[in-house]
């Protein structure tokens, strides 16, 4: 007997439902053809959940095995031109550019959470007009660097590795720009407090720009998926197989403006990005920084309001993550020493890609206030 014609027939239909009614407790008695009858279709809804079983888990497999998108001309330029460095057995992509001469200006750009220093690609070249080199760098698990699994990641190894590339090209007695966004705020501060603090090996800063990060754990509101991965132990694993193209631009889409979305080609590349080296797998261990950030919030939020650093924020009061004006309105009153400029209406969480222009004149202005 076929698994169609038994399970599909109007006789297996007639059978199911006298099963069903012969389970209804004590309104009839089971027969030894109701036993038989009812067993025979439980076999076969048995066997039709194995075949399907069995179907789903070489198509699973196949999903969960598609290689990474090719990168696109824009990030394979992007990628030639750059550079690794070895930071505890693991590489670490970073790309720097010679630009203005006469200037022993030095700019290092840290990038946010989840994407690269590409994030970085439309201001590159009106930076290298400004400074004498210009640096920056994927953070371990971002971007071309490595992604080690198992791995515990950290806001303090991400300054470790922003200490260990200033070395790595000789400027650890240079005074270095920072300018960070999303997670190199973070990133950013621990680098302060190590500065102010005379840490051994650390970055001495000259001066440092904040854009859009959740700096503050009050003010702070990760997306859904991100409290999801962050937060479910031993399914994250499984989630982060789960996420592809469509699931991440849609995530990514919803921090941009409604009038400044990346194209089509921008979203392939930042997920090209996250894939490289099975990055998907990692977010769930980055993620932890979120936590990181709630735990050390004395230490970072600490630094920021007590440095005698030039500070200035970039801030898109469209960003749903700090959103306006909460998020501005505490930056104002716990760091009173900072500058701020506050871009256009439309502008959300990505204001270096969302508005180039207005991002690089606000910061223009002020490097050159000081």
């Amino acid at each position: 007997m076929s698994l169609n014609s038994t399970y599909f027939s109007p006789t297996a239909k007639t059978t199911d439902t006298h099963c069903d009614k012969a389970q209804e407790p004590r309104m009839l008695h089971d027969s030894p053809q109701n036993k038989s009858e009812c067993g025979a279709v439980r076999r076969v809804s048995r066997e039709w959940w194995l075949h399907v079983g069995l179907l789903c888990i070489p198509l699973l497999a196949v999903y969960l095995h598609i290689p990474p998108p090719q990168l696109s001309p824009a990030l394979n330029t992007w990628h030639s031109s750059g550079h690794f460095f070895t930071f505890r057995g693991n590489n670490v992509f970073y790309k720097e550019s010679v630009g203005i001469v006469g200037s022993s200006d030095v700019l290092l750009l840290l990038h946010g959470f989840p994407t690269s220093s590409y994030d970085w690609y439309k201001i590159w070249d009106s930076l290298t007009q400004r400074f004498n080199r210009v640096i920056a760098l994927d953070f371990l698990g971002f971007g071309f660097s490595d992604k080690p699994r198992p791995h515990r990641y950290s806001i303090f190894e991400q300054a470790s590795v922003v200490e260990a590339l200033v070395a790595h090209l000789g400027l650890s007695e240079q005074r270095i720009n920072i300018l960070s966004h999303d997670y190199g705020d973070t990133v950013a501060l621990e680098l302060l407090y190590r500065s102010d603090h005379n840490r051994s090996g650390h970055v001495t800063i000259n001066s440092l720009c904040l854009s859009n990060g959740g700096i503050f754990p009050e003010t702070h509101y990760p997306r859904f998926v991100q409290k999801v991965l962050k937060d479910s132990g031993f399914i994250s694993p499984v989630l982060t197989r789960l996420i592809n193209f469509q699931l991440f631009s849609r995530g990514i889409g919803d921090v941009f403006g409604p009038y400044t979305q990346p194209t089509e080609a921008e979203f392939w590349d930042m997920w090209t990005g996250v894939r490289i080296n099975d990055g998907n797998l990692v977010m769930d261990s980055i993620l932890q920084y979120i936590n990181q950030r709630l735990k050390h919030r004395e230490r970072w939020v600490g630094a920021l309001t007590s440095t005698s650093t030039p500070l200035h924020m970039i801030y898109g009061p469209l960003d749903p993550i700090n959103p306006h004006p909460e998020f501005i309105q505490l930056y104002r009153k716990l760091v009173q020493r900072s500058t701020v400029s506050v871009l256009d209406e439309h502008v959300s969480h990505y204001p270096q890609l969302e508005d180039p222009t207005g991002f690089f004149n606000a910061y223009l202005s002020f490097i050159n206030s000081f």
